[in-house]
């Protein structure tokens, strides 16, 4: 006797709603969709070497989702895959710019997407494997849409970057947006005057802007994984791939760079790990400016490993795995049965 439907008005309500929707719907229906592994986990807890397991397997190519590994003759500090595993699974997006060349999210997403085309046209399975998470984003929903540059404000924007230093600029630019500034690194000048520059002129926060244009959250069955160990075992691992990479010759690579322009990449020169070599190549290189450049690489490392945790944390797509208590054939197992299951 209530004042709602009665049986005979549901009834036709549920059939004039299926008779709407096939013209309503725009998605594809998910098993119709092409699949797309993405692997992303805190630096150096293993994700390049799960991924070459899987990859192996299945057929699959890796696409890189690392940006300074773009970068020719970055190798050792960006714990890039050597040629040998290059061999045996195609890569990309790796050793695509010199270092007077830029490289940002856009590009890499133009990039990124024409990678993955390709891959499934030749029946492989695209695998996207890195840390970068506003990469990664921007893969799935489209990088975010900035105006144009304003020279006057960008003009000025630098010269009070020069007369306060990048630490102040870096606070405001936290104060903000902070989940932008959790992002990139303290010291990286261009990405923090381009930030402080959209947020001038839009009135909005960079993570906030809406994404360009994209159909790959549409058009695509995004497998995400997180993998990732507590920060008791992960960290020790860090401190350890530090000391690895300081042995494999990690200095001589940044005296290399250092010749071929690594200062002129305002980018390149302050990724983890070279900004800290080259802060000690211009020391005196005592015994006291030596701990400190160990020291500093392997604090910056484990804060980066913090603010990925952080990043990925909000990212709805990913599942966590703890690979910490498994091998990494039982993880690569994992994601291959879900791929495999899910179509």
């Amino acid at each position: 006797m209530g004042s709602g439907l009665t049986f005979e008005d549901k009834e036709l309500q549920i059939l004039l709603t299926h008779f709407t929707l096939p013209q309503k719907q725009k998605l594809i229906p998910r098993s119709k969709k092409k699949k797309i592994i993405i692997l992303a986990g805190p630096t150096a807890v293993g994700k390049s070497q799960l991924a070459l397991i899987i990859a192996k397997a299945i057929g699959g190519e890796i696409i890189s989702a690392d940006s300074m590994q773009v970068y020719r003759g970055m190798d050792i500090g960006t714990a890039k895959a050597s040629l040998s595993e290059r061999e045996m699974v195609h890569h990309h997006l790796i050793d695509s710019r010199d270092l007077d060349e830029t490289f940002n999210v856009v590009e890499y997403y133009q990039e990124s997407c024409q990678a993955i085309k390709e891959i499934l046209d030749k029946g492989g399975v695209p695998i996207v494997v890195g840390g970068t998470g506003f990469y990664i984003h921007s893969l799935i929903y489209g990088p975010p849409s900035g105006p144009p540059s304003d020279p006057k404000l960008r003009k000025m924007l630098e010269d009070e970057m020069d007369s306060k230093g990048t630490q102040i600029m870096f606070d405001k630019l936290k104060e903000l947006d902070p989940d932008y500034a959790m992002t990139i690194t303290p010291n990286d000048r261009h990405k923090i005057v381009r930030a402080l520059e959209i947020i001038a002129i839009t009135r909005n926060k960079v993570s906030e802007l809406p994404p360009v244009s994209s159909d790959n959250v549409d058009n695509y069955d995004f497998r995400c994984w997180f993998a990732y160990m507590p920060k008791e075992s992960l960290y020790p691992r860090i401190e350890m791939r530090c000391d690895k990479m300081i042995a494999e010759g990690f200095l001589d690579e940044v005296k290399r760079l250092e010749k071929e322009g690594l200062s002129k990449n305002s980018t390149a020169s302050q990724a983890i790990g070279y900004r800290q070599c080259l802060e000690f190549l211009n020391s005196p290189q005592s015994q006291e400016d030596w701990d400190h450049f160990v020291q500093t690489f392997k604090q910056a490392s484990r804060r980066y490993a913090k603010r990925q945790f952080t990043w990925f944390r909000k990212e709805p797509l990913f599942r966590w795995l703890n690979i910490d208590k498994m091998s990494m054939e039982n993880a690569a197992e994992m994601i291959i049965q879900d791929y495999e299951q899910s179509f």
